[in-house]
């Protein structure tokens, strides 16, 4: 991988550290000479992601963080601060889905609605705690890391901020809309934060991952004896590139974003990283 020389140095936060993509994030940071602050509420899967760097001579911390507890992050942010110093890049990788505000069918029949099947979950018997659970896990999840580690950014002459958003942000899947929902959250999110810090030198970007088969989402798109689902089978027809991502190909979105000498002028946008997902308009 090129190096970065603008990056070396540098402090990351990552929140979501431990899971499959951000932990790809934290160590392509690592790999350029950036300290990376490996935050998750897995503290074990931080560290794991943290000794895996500091094995490979890199210059990491795990720090266990709920995203959705203010003063959570703001002890993250002293311990980073303490041990790193203030934070240039903000990752805001948090997030997920949960089960409530999932239905099990792509489309409402009408036989959903005149025989009770407890198999069956609809639109109409989603949780309004588990979708305000998925909506803040990822919306909220995002912001409040923001307000606590963007203060010291602030005064800083160059930092950047990328969230994670989804191809979800564009073309709400079927099944998830609470998921959805949020990730489209994230995507506006991102343009306002551009805007409202542009005078502080802080630039504010997202990608948007397309499909990579991890284990967040493994029974969503292969069944128990590895043959893929038929949802895996509709992703694939619907992506020119007919595969999946591969977590180390977001590298390169990752650090073109971080760089200023390659994205100096670029704030307020969107990498989609899909394979032409969002492209292809089926025909």
């Amino acid at each position: 991988m090129n190096k970065h020389k603008s990056l070396e140095g540098k402090v990351a936060v990552v929140t979501g550290g431990g899971g499959v993509l951000c932990s790809g994030f934290s160590k392509t940071l690592a790999e350029q000479g950036v300290k990376v602050a490996v935050l998750d509420l897995n503290l074990d899967a931080a560290k794991k992601v943290a000794d895996e760097i500091e094995a490979l001579g890199g210059t990491a911390m795990a720090v266990q963080c709920d995203v959705l507890d203010k003063s959570s992050v703001e002890k993250a942010r002293d311990e980073v601060y303490e041990k790193f110093g203030a934070c240039d890049i903000l990752l805001n990788g948090a997030g997920g889905n949960n089960p409530r505000g999932t239905t099990t069918k792509e489309t409402l029949e009408k036989i959903d609605l005149t025989e009770k099947n407890e198999d069956v979950k609809t639109f109409f018997d989603l949780d309004p705690q588990g979708i305000s659970f998925v909506f803040n896990l990822n919306f909220l999840g995002t912001l409040i890391p923001t307000q606590v580690f963007a203060r010291d950014m602030a005064l800083k002459d160059d930092s950047c901020i990328i969230m994670i958003t989804s191809m979800n942000a564009f073309r709400p899947l079927t099944k998830i809309p609470a998921y959805s929902a949020a990730k489209a959250a994230v995507a506006n999110f991102t343009q306002f934060m551009a805007v409202h810090f542009a005078d502080m030198g802080i630039r504010v970007n997202a990608i948007a991952p397309g499909f990579f088969s991890t284990q967040q989402n493994k029974t969503l798109l292969w069944n128990e004896d590895g043959t893929p689902t038929a949802r895996t089978g509709k992703i694939l027809a619907a992506t020119p590139m007919k595969r999946f991502g591969e977590p180390e190909e977001l590298s390169g979105a990752l650090l073109f974003l971080c760089d200023k000498e390659y994205s100096g002028f670029v704030t307020g946008t969107t990498i989609a990283v899909d394979g032409g997902f969002n492209a292809y308009s089926g025909v």
